[in-house]
C-alpha cells in the first residue's frame, strides 16, 4: 500500500509531464489541466491500497482514460450546440503552447550556454513540438510514453490498451516521421 507521502510525490514527479502530454492530445490548455487533476484526484480517491510501484501504470490508464472520456464529451457537446445554432468556436483554445515551460535547466548549468547554442536548441524545441503535434494521435500517444514518460513496451501497451506489437509499430512510425519531418527542415542528427 503506497503511503501519503509516496502518492504525494509519484503526483509531483507525473504532473508536468502528464499535463504536456495530454495538452498534445487535447489541444487545450485549460482542458488539459482539468483532465490531468481529474486522474490525480481518480488515482488519489479510488488506488490507495495499490502498492506504490504500480502507480505510475495506474495513472498513465486513468489518464489515458480522462482523455478519452473528455473527447467523448466535446462531441456530445459539439453536436447539441450545433444543433442549437449556438457554436462560435472557442476563441481560448489558441493551441500557443510554449514546449520551453515545461523544461527546466538546473541552476548550475545556467550561463554555461552561449547565447546562439540557446537559440538553436530553443527553434529546435519549437520544430520537434510542432512535429509532435502533426503526428497521428496513437502515434503521438506510443511516442510520449515510450520516450517521454520512459516506459517499456509491456507497460504502453497496457496504458494503450493495445498490443506490444502495435506499440512498437506506432513508435517506429512516429521516429521516423519525426526524424524525416526534421531532415526536410534542416535539423541533422
Amino acid at each position: 500500500m503506497a503511503t501519503d507521502q509516496e502518492l504525494a510525490d509519484f503526483l509531483q514527479s507525473v504532473e508536468k509531464r502528464a499535463f504536456k502530454r495530454t495538452v498534445y492530445a487535447v489541444r487545450n490548455d485549460d482542458a488539459a489541466l482539468d483532465i490531468v487533476q481529474d486522474a490525480m484526484i481518480r488515482l488519489a480517491e479510488k488506488y490507495t491500497d495499490r502498492p506504490a510501484a504500480e502507480l505510475p501504470l495506474l495513472f498513465q490508464r486513468i489518464l489515458a482514460n480522462a482523455t478519452m472520456d473528455w473527447f467523448r464529451r466535446e462531441k456530445v457537446r459539439s453536436a447539441v450546440v450545433q444543433n442549437l445554432g449556438d457554436f462560435d468556436g472557442d476563441p481560448d483554445s489558441d493551441g500557443d503552447f510554449d514546449l520551453l515551460e515545461s523544461l527546466h535547466l538546473l541552476d548550475d548549468t545556467l550561463g554555461t550556454e552561449s547565447a546562439s547554442d540557446a537559440v538553436y536548441r530553443t527553434q529546435i524545441l519549437h520544430l520537434i513540438e510542432a512535429e509532435l503535434e502533426a503526428l497521428p494521435a496513437r502515434q503521438r500517444e506510443a511516442f510520449l510514453l515510450r520516450y517521454w514518460e520512459e516506459f517499456d513496451v509491456a507497460e504502453t501497451a497496457a496504458v494503450m490498451g493495445c498490443s506490444e506489437g502495435s506499440v512498437k509499430t506506432h513508435c517506429s512510425r512516429a521516429v521516423h516521421a519525426l526524424a524525416k519531418a526534421l531532415q526536410n527542415k534542416g535539423v541533422q542528427r
